[in-house]
């Protein structure tokens, strides 16, 4: 883009000198080859004057004028006329019809640019002759009439088409580009927003769910057992800082650093039953098979929260985990005969919420069933 943008400019420099270069050396010429009076030439370089103020007035100095149809009208328009009172009186001057070609192009469109340029091919061809020719040459005249204004009219058609093009395919560059810098940004905070997510996930799976185990076993110490909740407490504050630090530089949980995800949701649920009190199987359905990490993670965080909330509002008795590998999917089913809930009115915690986000993460679903007094049911389907 900015390569192109250098040689627009450049070649809108060129065509914008190109009619005072014209001028110039048309005068120059003038000058040199012809044989008029002091007072035909000064009458002369006076149109001249009056051209080169016309163009710097019109079109140099005002460039944002050149944006307002009405006022380029009456500049191109006194350009034609200044050619042809230039032009009739030498035919030196006949080369300056390309300043009128290069603005007509510019700042004309449709019937009105084609009818300047043959206009000015006209007035090009008379200027060649000296005016309207003698009879005898009129066939001469008519002929290179024709040809001046057909080979005009094509270039400036031609010009036309690739200016139009060149413009088109700018602003496509630019639409691109425009796309292009919207996508960076939404991917920015699509990123941004999913590490929250996956910051805020991994905090309520570590930090959040440690505390309550911590919590709960100083809350349920007594005379008789107090080394024993203490010590469960130490060790879960020691695994669950662990925890955090692995969550802060998106590690695996340790459960699966060594063991695959049948194994870790055993100790996972064995370690939760320590802490709870609350008898937890798991049963294995379907022949075991490696997944790709990210689907073991948010099985194993999914089977952590739901015990989760099972501590915190089921008041079960007993919980069952199920991990059933199928086809071409893998479930996770967590039942408790806990309380359960309303399902029309769900809690406003951040625990069935942030499991759905994992699931769905990776083109899962998740589904909850539970009515009060009769447990709950949470089963995570993703693809294996």
């Amino acid at each position: 883009m900015a390569a192109l943008d250098r040689w627009e400019r450049r070649l809108a420099f060129i065509a914008h000198v190109i009619p005072y270069f014209v001028l110039t050396v048309t005068t120059v010429m003038y000058s040199i080859f012809t044989a008029h009076s002091g007072s035909e030439r000064l009458i002369t370089y006076g149109v001249v004057a009056f051209g080169y103020a016309w163009m710097a007035w019109w079109f140099t100095l005002h460039p944002a004028w050149r944006g307002r149809v009405e006022l380029m009208a009456v500049f191109v328009g006194g350009m034609v006329v200044f050619y042809a009172v230039l032009g009739m009186r030498e035919h030196w001057f006949g080369a300056v019809s390309y300043a009128v070609y290069i603005y007509a192009s510019e700042l004309l469109r449709g019937r009105w640019m084609f009818f300047v340029v043959a206009l000015t091919a006209a007035l090009a061809t008379l200027s060649l002759f000296g005016g309207y020719p003698p009879a005898g040459e009129s066939p001469a005249f008519w002929l290179l009439l024709m040809v001046f204004v057909v080979v005009a009219c094509t270039f400036t058609f031609v010009g036309h088409v690739t200016t139009e093009q060149a413009r088109l395919r700018k602003e496509l560059l630019e639409e691109n580009e425009g796309l292009h810098a919207q996508l960076l940004v939404q991917a920015h905070e699509a990123g941004v927003q999913d590490e929250r997510h996956r910051l805020a996930g991994e905090i309520h799976d570590t930090l959040a769910q440690g505390l309550t185990g911590i919590i709960t076993q100083l809350s349920a110490a007594s005379a008789s057992d107090w080394e024993r909740r203490v010590s469960v407490a130490a060790d879960l504050a020691r695994s669950n800082l662990a925890e955090a630090r692995r969550s802060v530089h998106a590690l695996r949980p340790p459960a699966l650093d060594s063991a695959a995800l049948p194994e870790a949701l055993d100790e996972v649920a064995s370690g939760w039953s320590t802490v709870y009190g609350v008898p937890v199987s798991v049963t294995l359905t379907g022949a075991v098979r490696v997944m790709h990490p990210e689907v073991e993670v948010a099985l194993l965080r999914t089977a952590q929260e739901a015990l989760a909330n099972v501590a915190k509002h089921a008041s079960a008795s007993r919980v069952g985990l199920t991990l059933s590998y199928m086809e071409d999917v893998v479930t996770l089913d967590v039942r408790d005969d806990g309380v359960g809930f309303d399902l029309t009115h769900p809690s406003s915690g951040f625990g069935l919420p942030a499991m759905r986000h994992r699931v769905h993460r990776l083109s899962g679903a998740l589904f909850v069933e539970s009515e009060p007094g009769a447990g709950t049911a949470i089963s995570a389907r993703v693809p294996a």
